[in-house]
């Protein structure tokens, strides 16, 4: 999965452009950058790849989804639903922008349980926000049916899944908004970095200004730019776009050795009857960033992570006990701890999610998931095949 195992002449010479040229700030100083604008050209090179109409680059994953929530109009008292397994980032935006994650069981796909987004919603309910965690999706056409249905929006935050599809388009595009990380251990890196995508203009044009102070890019003189609303500073800089303008040319090349990696291993534990695998909704194709596999039981799922450690196996993960991945650790929104004072109805509502959600439970308990890395050899793979396979059958 991390793109960072593919750092080479390619990333080299696009920093170096950068650093020639001597701008390394995406905004102004037209004088001095002879048309070199990194940022720009990944927004591009992006757009076109996941098949939208815009893109906008930002600093981080987690500010690709504040600005795109920010852009759709979200806010306070809004609220937004995501899924129990997920990256902390994923309602940390949410509250940036004074809306309320409302957290959501999961099913077999390790994402959202529509059935249980349709039960979840309520009167402010503004946002349904599907995590396709560890490169793989949720049942996008039911969340669309229950969107148009209840007049929602569908952000998609396919940090983790990049290069995956859903009925032959690409994920992050079948919402109304997507959202990628660019971060160090994702599968395009631009060490740090993220994007969004949409086919909304206006959304599109909010979002450009937002993540730059709420200025308007009207004009060549930066001073006289005027400021249409209040906004942030999300910009991503020249040094960091040039390195994703590299990784992204790559993806298509990771994305097949991630696979061909992913099937090896697949194929190996296959063979083993007692362990079965996420599931893939029918029109969907993973990444294949992860292998995610069930054990029958979270404590042969336990002793199994345990195992493949023991057995040379690294980059494993058993996420129920994880403190960025899974609501159970997530003790500062259940009981909301924050350097800035919520409301009280925000508290409250926050407070609701300390529950238990046993069916995200059931899935989680029994679930490993391995990360595949694209830097193996094929002697590599088959080496490492033949010990997680030894390491599951040693507990079974």
């Amino acid at each position: 999965m991390p793109g960072f195992e593919l750092f080479g002449a390619e990333e080299k010479k696009e920093v170096q452009d950068v650093l020639d040229n001597g701008v390394l700030m995406r905004y102004g100083f037209d004088g001095m950058r002879n048309g070199h604008h990194k940022a720009l050209e990944l927004e591009q090179a992006l757009a076109k790849r996941m098949e939208s109409d815009y893109a906008q680059v930002v600093s981080s994953g987690t500010a690709a989804l504040t600005v795109a929530l920010a852009s759709a109009g979200v806010g306070h008292g809004d609220e937004v639903i995501v899924p129990t397994f997920t990256f902390v980032a994923s309602f940390e935006a949410v509250l940036s922008v004074g809306a309320i994650p409302i957290l959501c069981d999961i099913d077999d796909t390790l994402t959202l349980k529509p059935e249980a987004v349709e039960a979840a919603i309520t009167k402010n309910t503004k946002v349904i926000m599907p995590v396709h965690m560890c490169g793989s999706m949720a049942d996008l056409d039911a969340l669309r049916e229950i969107c148009d249905t209840h007049d929602l929006i569908l952000l998609e935050d396919a940090c983790q899944a990049i290069g995956g599809t859903y009925d032959n388009k690409p994920l992050g595009s079948i919402g109304d908004l997507g959202c990628f990380s660019f971060d160090y251990v994702k599968t395009i890196t631009c060490g740090e970095g993220g994007g969004l995508i949409t086919n909304s203009k206006e959304y599109a044009e909010r979002a450009h200004k937002y993540q730059d102070h709420g200025h308007d890019h009207i004009g060549n003189d930066r001073g006289a730019e005027s400021h249409p609303f209040l906004g942030y500073n999300y910009r991503l800089s020249e040094l960091n776009a040039a390195v994703g303008i590299a990784q992204l040319r790559k993806l298509d090349e990771t994305l097949a050795k991630q696979k061909r990696t992913y099937t090896v291993l697949r194929d190996a534990l296959t063979t083993i009857p007692e362990v079965t695998f996420r599931k893939v909704p029918l029109k969907g194709e993973e990444s294949y960033a992860f292998l995610n596999i069930f054990l029958p039981t979270e404590d042969l799922a336990r002793k199994a992570h345990k195992a493949l450690g023991s057995h040379g196996v690294d980059a494993c993960f058993y996420w129920y006990d994880n403190n960025w991945h899974y609501y159970k650790k997530w003790e500062h929104l259940l009981n909301p701890s924050t350097l800035v004072r919520f409301s009280d109805t925000i508290n409250k509502r926050l407070k609701d999610n300390n529950r238990s959600f046993e069916e995200s439970d059931a899935w989680m308990g029994r679930t490993v998931s391995c990360l595949i890395k694209v830097g193996w050899s094929p002697e590599e793979v088959q080496e490492r095949a033949e010990r997680m396979v030894s390491a599951i059958q040693s507990v079974l």
